[in-house]
């Protein structure tokens, strides 16, 4: 049987982790894209402006909103969505923190 060790790490480097699997794929990198251009809640246009169906489009959305990239509602038969901001800004400084750690000067030092 697996047994996951992602329990192991603390909540930063989960968040930092889901965020980076979060924009690992070109489709939510496009869907990304899309709602960042429109700057506005977009209804059902997403799958107008991707070469992918309808329900894949549904998916990569699911994934966005469950991180919180991504809100939206759903009314009935309509959907619609937006980047939202204040999660996003978080992430990001989140994610600039993490890499200005990495690279604290030190990383022109070759090590080998």
């Amino acid at each position: 049987m697996a047994f996951s060790k992602k329990g192991s790490f603390n909540k930063r480097q989960a968040r930092i982790a889901a965020f980076a699997d979060a924009l690992s794929h070109p489709a939510r990198i496009a869907i990304l894209e899309t709602l960042a251009k429109r700057k506005s809640c977009i209804c059902g246009e997403i799958v107008e402006v991707l070469p992918l169906a309808q329900s894949t489009v549904s998916q990569h959305l699911k994934e966005l909103r469950e991180l919180g990239l991504v809100k939206g509602e759903i009314d009935g038969p309509k959907s619609c969505y937006c980047i939202d901001v204040e999660n996003w800004r978080a992430m990001v400084k989140e994610v600039d923190t993490f890499f200005a750690m990495i690279d604290n000067g030190d990383l022109d030092k070759t090590c080998c």
